[in-house]
């Protein structure tokens, strides 16, 4: 018996069939695939973010400015690249000639023997002003002494104000006959080891009197000694009286702490770099107090990249 054939058409519709399955198929891997890409792609903007052109693969070009500054500009940027807030443009060029001298000269040594090993520790460049007769002069005066610092007599003169302000043991007077005076400072200057000079403590009304800063500045000439007017009054004869003697003389520009604000004592110290970029040099007196010595602490780091610290023998106008 003869078996029956399937119709044809229905072989044609599974045919069709298995081929709409296999489009349908093809179809929808194709979109899982470009839905892949597309958040794969997305995930790596998020992840790496394009921030402009590879720096690494381009040419540099740099070109001085006006200012001496130097600006790089890259291919493809219309303007100098600016940096993030807060940063430099670049590296500044080295200045031109050398920096202006700073001489910090701390005054009043002597009676708090705790700040002064701090002073001393904090830069070998500050100048250590000491009083004579004061409890501690000689072991603060061992102590900087080893560790490199310049050391100065601070030498007690009498004020306008005297006897109501006196300046303390060791004081020179102008009623002292010659030999009553030079007898004190030749047990003032034996006082304190190391000295390289001489600043008057107070002395208003001293060093407004030539006949006793001639017999002063004699024996400094004598002892190889340099003089610093510490400027405590207009009157001041101390310049003309140590040339006449050919005495080392420099004078105080700035005193740094006449207030103890923190800000103030900033201030004064922005002046005396003031006036050292304008005069090649500066001399600024401070005083042993804490607050001085916490704004030294901050600012010294600052002030020695834009002058040199030096001790006051080195801006000292030599005897003629």
């Amino acid at each position: 018996m003869a078996k029956k054939k399937k119709p044809v058409a229905v072989k044609q519709d599974k045919g069709q069939t298995r081929l709409l399955l296999h489009l349908v198929k093809v179809a929808a891997a194709t979109i899982i695939l470009i839905v892949f890409v597309l958040l794969a792609g997305l995930a790596v903007l998020i992840l790496f973010p394009v921030h402009g052109p590879d720096i690494k693969a381009t040419t540099v070009k740099k070109i001085p400015a006006a200012t001496g500054i130097v600006f790089e500009i890259y291919p493809r940027e219309k303007k100098p690249l600016r940096p993030p807030p807060g940063e430099a443009a670049g590296p500044l060029p080295e200045a031109a000639g050398p920096k202006p001298l700073v001489a910090i000269i701390i005054d009043d040594i002597g009676y708090d023997r705790f700040i002064a090993k701090r002073l001393i520790a904090l830069d070998p460049g500050l100048t250590l002003s000491i009083l004579p007769h004061s409890p501690f002069n000689r072991e603060i005066a061992d102590a900087a002494h080893a560790a490199g610092l310049e050391i100065m007599l601070h030498l007690p003169m009498e004020p306008m104000e005297y006897p109501a302000i006196d300046p303390g043991p060791g004081v020179l007077l102008t009623t002292m006959p010659p030999d009553t005076l030079l007898a004190s400072l030749a047990e003032d200057l034996a006082d304190v080891p190391y000295i390289k000079g001489v600043n008057n403590h107070m002395g208003s009304r001293l060093t407004a009197e030539s006949i006793q800063l001639y017999q002063i500045f004699s024996v400094l000439k004598k002892q190889g000694l340099f003089f610093i007017d510490s400027c405590t009054t207009k009157k001041t004869l101390c310049e003309p009286s140590a040339g006449k003697l050919q005495v080392p003389f420099a004078r105080r520009d700035v005193f740094l702490d006449n207030s103890l604000s923190e800000a103030d004592i900033k201030r004064q110290l922005n002046l005396l770099l003031d006036i050292a970029r304008q005069k090649g040099k500066a001399i600024g007196i401070g005083h042993p107090h804490p607050e001085t010595f916490k704004v030294l602490e901050q600012v010294l780091p600052s002030i020695k990249k834009q002058a040199q610290l030096v001790p006051v023998s080195e801006v000292v106008q030599p005897a003629i």
